[in-house]
């Protein structure tokens, strides 16, 4: 039985990372700001992360905050895990953070830097975004009576669940270095996305796209963001809306 540190283990991807390596048997500490008996803000670091890391295998770094703070995060998870002798760390990334010059996409790259000058064994998984996070998006866009999304945008959203199922093999073998992206099964415009969001939510918006400006918008309007050689997660988006909202009466 392998012992594992899953950072961000209460968030969407970490949860689901936790729950897969259990149900294998494995022994899996949750850390997190608030998660007992790890709790651990990594930002500020300290002796609860030397705690959280000994004797541990393998970490699977979950953790992240687009406010903020992530390289600071990897930097004290870093020097912890080489102390405690950690043999492994698996680190989940986001497809395309070379193409697109995007704040927190800058940081993501930053942090696999760190990872692999860190002189752990490492793997990094690249991935598209969540099914999730284009739910969060259309959730806010869509309470005005116009749903405004950016022009000319596609997206290739993926299974967090498929992503977790792959970190969680990552975990469990030898270090890898940089392995193939993930990307889910379709490349689709915003608004298709956003269209088949709102037959699924039974809501009624006029979807308006609207061209933006600035170098980030630029790499997304280039496709920067995707992999489509690398479609290989299988849960479509309208499949994700069936679980959520059944059969599309609305929220």
């Amino acid at each position: 039985m392998t012992t594992i540190l899953v950072t961000g283990g209460t968030g969407t991807l970490g949860r689901l990372v936790s729950e897969r390596l259990r149900a294998d048997g494995h022994e899996v500490r949750v850390l997190s700001r608030h998660a007992q008996p790890y709790a651990v803000d990594l930002v500020k670091g300290g002796p609860g992360l030397d705690t959280a890391v000994a004797g541990v295998d393998t970490i699977v770094h979950c953790a992240t905050s687009p406010g903020g703070g992530d390289e600071k995060a990897a930097a004290h998870l870093i020097a912890a895990a080489r102390q405690a002798g950690v043999r492994h760390l698996v680190y989940i990334s986001i497809v395309g953070i070379e193409q697109v010059p995007y704040g927190y996409y800058r940081t993501k790259l930053a942090v696999e830097g760190l990872i692999e000058e860190s002189g752990l064994g490492w793997t990094v998984l690249r991935a598209t975004q969540f099914h999730d996070l284009l739910l969060r998006m259309f959730g806010i866009v869509s309470k005005p009576p116009v749903m405004l999304l950016p022009a000319r945008v596609k997206d290739q959203p993926v299974e967090a669940a498929e992503v977790a199922n792959r970190l969680a093999e990552l975990a469990l073998a030898a270090p890898a270095g940089r392995v193939e992206d993930m990307g889910g099964p379709e490349v689709r415009t915003l608004d298709s996305l956003a269209r088949a969001y709102l037959r699924a939510t039974g809501r009624r918006r006029l979807v308006v796209s609207v061209p933006l400006w600035g170098k980030a918008y630029g790499g997304f309007r280039s496709g920067g963001h995707l992999t489509p050689g690398h479609a290989v997660g299988k849960g479509t988006f309208e499949e994700c809306l069936g679980r959520r909202f059944g059969d599309g009466e609305g929220v």
